[in-house]
């Protein structure tokens, strides 16, 4: 009479492991459906132009840039304040990080210094910020110098140093849209997302 019960217990733990191996099989689908969308091949914002108001100023200027395409509207003295901008012009990139931090939501910005000639990795990294945040609608704020040549072979030289604004990309970050406030001629222009490393090289960016 007691041999019977044991019999009948020995079937009720597959039973149990069979329920429990069917959550495993449709965890697989739920990691697809969280992965993040892929970015469009090119994408450029909307935001509104504004040459720099001193020679002082493409700081402020680049900044206001990136924060109109964010739906910000600020003034280049409303961020030249808290830039620290003087007539000798606007520090680092760590300054265009933190006051872009100051008038955009959740401090998505983070500075990345090219301390001299960038190589592969860091070319790479820059092409994928720059997407990831022009994805996100908000433009990258670079801090340049020497000379570049855009795509029309327009030559673009500031050896004191400049600010500029990435305000979109194309061919999947390959080449990068600039507002520049130095000219209201020529306001923008495309680059090749390499020389723009180059020309950031000592520098930084914010993104």
């Amino acid at each position: 009479a007691v041999a019977s019960p044991s019999p009948s217990a020995s079937p009720s733990p597959p039973a149990t492991a069979r329920p429990s191996a069917t959550p495993r099989r449709t965890a697989d689908p739920d990691l697809t459906r969280t992965a993040a969308p892929k970015p469009p091949a090119s994408k450029v914002l909307d935001y509104d132009y504004q040459a720099q108001i001193t020679y002082y100023y493409c700081g402020p200027a680049a900044v206001r840039h990136a924060l109109s395409a964010a739906g910000v509207d600020r003034s280049q003295d409303a961020v030249a304040g808290p830039l620290g901008t003087t007539e000798m012009g606007t520090n680092s990139a760590l300054d265009t990080t933190r006051v872009l931090n100051q008038f955009v939501k959740g401090d998505p910005y983070r500075t990345r210094m090219f301390p001299g000639t960038p190589n592969a990795a860091q070319v790479a990294q820059l092409r994928a910020d720059v997407v990831t945040a022009i994805t996100a609608r908000r433009g990258v704020v670079a801090n340049v110098a020497g000379d570049a040549t855009d795509t029309d072979g327009g030559w673009h030289s500031f050896p004191g140093g400049h600010y500029i604004a990435v305000i979109g990309y194309r061919d999947s970050g390959r080449l990068v849209r600039i507002a520049d406030s130095a000219d209201p001629n020529l306001p923008e222009y495309w680059i090749t997302t390499v020389d723009l490393a180059n020309w950031i090289a000592t520098r930084g960016y914010s993104a």
